[in-house]
């Protein structure tokens, strides 16, 4: 029998972790993320930042109690593809231009800012994930 086998893309890689839609599980978020983006040899800035600001905005903003957010990381190619998803469906991120002397509500501005692509996918209700993607150099072939 002869079986024509589909090729993946060289560099398919990816990570899930769910975590508490707390300060700490968003610290624990950007931390687990830069491990892992380290071990696969990419750059960590500035995926750092948009992890760290899209894991915050859903322990502030999409904590539902008793309901934790996914982090998902997915390499293809030379694309990286953040994921944060959390249990607020209802309440989809738009960003907004803060008062020059606010404290909050910078970080879709930011995300926008770093990001190549960003977009809100709606989920299974009620669940909305918050994306954003990185064109990023191969790693390196170890020898």
């Amino acid at each position: 029998m002869n079986q024509k086998s589909a090729e993946l893309p060289a560099c398919l890689r990816n990570f899930s972790v769910q975590l508490s839609p707390t300060p700490r599980g968003a610290r624990l978020a950007r931390l687990l993320a830069t491990e892992q983006l380290r071990a696969w040899g990419l750059p960590l800035d500035p995926a750092r930042q948009l992890i760290a600001e899209l894991a915050s905005n859903a322990a502030a903003h999409g904590r539902v109690p008793g309901r934790d957010f996914r982090l998902t990381l997915y390499v293809v190619g030379t694309t990286l593809r953040i994921e944060v998803t959390d249990t607020r469906g209802e309440a989809l991120p738009r960003p907004q231009t803060p008062a020059p002397d606010a404290e909050h509500g910078r970080g879709l501005l930011l995300v926008e800012a770093l990001a190549h692509r960003w977009g809100v996918t709606e989920g299974r209700f009620p669940r909305k994930t918050v994306w954003a993607e990185l064109r990023c150099a191969p790693p390196e072939p170890t020898l």
